[in-house]
């Protein structure tokens, strides 16, 4: 069946049958008979076009076709003196005749009917070989289907060689231990050695170690991208790869679900926080003791308090009801809390280096919880203007100095002076936010980067800024 078709068809058949052009060369005499006849007959055109032009002396003659009059000679009106009188007029054009002669009309008629029986020819050969397939249809599917699989696993052999894969250890025990997990897509992305592996110890319920993760630490830290390595490295095991890791042993999972990203359903009339609670109730009433979740900053999309209640209820949820293996990736400070009431909850963080006011992400895990949420400095990060960024830390620190047992602070934490007022009377001299707002803007100040006459601009304003002119 296979020699049939690397015998008969050519390398790169056409897209339709049609116009032929699918059966190879040397695969049938009788259809090389008629090919040899009918490009034998298109050099047979081409020779009376020569002879015809040197004869009449008409260097323009052509001999052409088309579908309704078939081959004829063209000769421009310009040379019409010149045709001979066995040319036999067909038709007349605006600027040229067109003649036909009895030995064209023959040599057409051979060259048609060479094409024709070619082309026929070559359809029933296809369709004899179309059905001898279709005998075979059963058995061809099974070697596809048999050489797509070993295409895969060629392809994921080649991968484990050559990016340091290991052999996980797939075990019926509902576990989740990875050691120096690493995202296969977010490695090849960056230079050699600059990814930053992790490791990754879960148990479902009816073990001593944790179950469920309350991941803290600022945007850009690696939350996301150890929880979404989490899910390739126990896909891939499930299918049969090795995986991105040191050693891995992990735990059959009946399913992994995540709730990771920020998108509304304009079409549906959803907001972001309706689409994420939607999802979130999916997971909620699909999830066993068996499956993987992964969330990431569910509560995000409402009120803070009211993100932080239904925080708190899904973590309990899932760690009580559920049991399974879960990470849960938030910005709710309070939700570590929870690692001193129940006792499969364990927080985890990343790591960051701060250096006056300045942070550098380590995109490492340690246990704990994070100090804070660094939002301020990643503000820095993504370029905010430097004065949006020194008030808000002003405002953060007196938020933090003087936390609100309300729905909302007071707005004296929000004023100029911090709620302060003046006292009548009281001697003048630099007002104490112009003087802070100039230390900050000192300490932000890159020296080298400025001209003499920028710096003198600079030091102008601020002197300005600190007397409130």
């Amino acid at each position: 069946m296979f020699s049939d078709l690397v015998g008969l068809l050519v390398d790169v058949p056409p897209a339709h049958t049609r116009e032929g052009g699918m059966i190879r060369t040397g695969a049938d005499e009788d259809l090389d008979e008629q090919r040899t006849l009918r490009d034998g007959g298109r050099e047979a055109l081409a020779a009376i076009e020569t002879r015809e032009r040197a004869r009449t002396e008409i260097p323009s003659l052509k001999v052409q076709h088309n579908r309704v009059f078939g081959y004829f000679l063209e000769v421009p009106k310009a040379h019409l003196a010149k045709v001979p009188p066995e040319y036999v007029r067909k038709q007349t054009l605006a600027n040229a005749e067109r003649y036909v002669t009895e030995e064209l009309a023959k040599l057409e008629s051979k060259v048609l009917g060479a094409q024709t029986l070619a082309l026929a020819r070559e359809q029933e050969l296809f369709e004899a070989l179309r059905a001898r397939v279709s005998e075979h249809g059963e058995r061809l599917c099974d070697v596809g289907e048999r050489v797509a699989a070993l295409d895969v696993l060629a392809g994921l052999a080649e991968v484990a060689q050559r990016e340091g894969l290991c052999r996980p250890d797939v075990v019926e025990e509902p576990v989740l231990d990875i050691e120096a997990g690493r995202h296969p897509v977010v490695e090849r992305m960056l230079d050699s050695g600059r990814f930053v592996p992790n490791d990754v110890h879960l148990h479902a319920a009816g073990t001593e170690a944790a179950r469920l993760w309350v991941l803290t630490g600022p945007n850009m830290g690696g939350k996301s991208t150890v929880m979404r390595q989490t899910a390739l490295i126990t896909i891939l095991a499930h299918m049969g790869s090795y995986v991105p890791a040191t050693r891995a042993r992990i735990g059959l999972t009946d399913r992994v679900f995540t709730r990771v990203g920020a998108a509304d359903d304009l079409g549906r009339g959803d907001s972001t926080f309706m689409v994420e609670m939607r999802e979130t109730s999916q997971i909620l009433a699909a999830a066993t003791p068996s499956s993987l979740v992964l969330l990431d900053e569910i509560g995000r999309g409402t009120a803070t308090f009211d993100g932080l209640a239904l925080a708190w209820a899904i973590t309990e949820h899932l760690h009580d009801q559920v049991g399974c293996r879960t990470m849960f990736a938030t910005h709710y400070h309070e939700l570590c809390a929870l690692e001193n009431v129940l006792g499969g909850v364990l927080n985890m963080h990343v790591m960051v280096h701060e250096q006056r006011g300045r942070i550098v992400f380590l995109h490492q895990l340690a246990e704990g919880a994070a100090g804070r949420s660094y939002g301020v400095q990643v503000g820095r990060l993504a370029g905010l203007p430097a004065r949006v960024l020194r008030r808000a830390a002003r405002i953060l620190e007196r938020l933090e100095a003087n936390p609100q047992g309300g729905a909302s602070p007071q707005l004296s934490l929000f004023s100029p002076q911090g709620g302060e007022t003046a006292s009548l009377g009281a001697p003048s001299g630099p007002d104490p936010q112009a003087a802070t707002e100039v230390l900050d803007a000192l300490a932000d100040l890159q020296i080298d980067d400025l001209s003499p006459r920028a710096a003198h601009d600079l030091l102008r304003d601020l002197v300005a800024q600190l007397h409130g002119e």
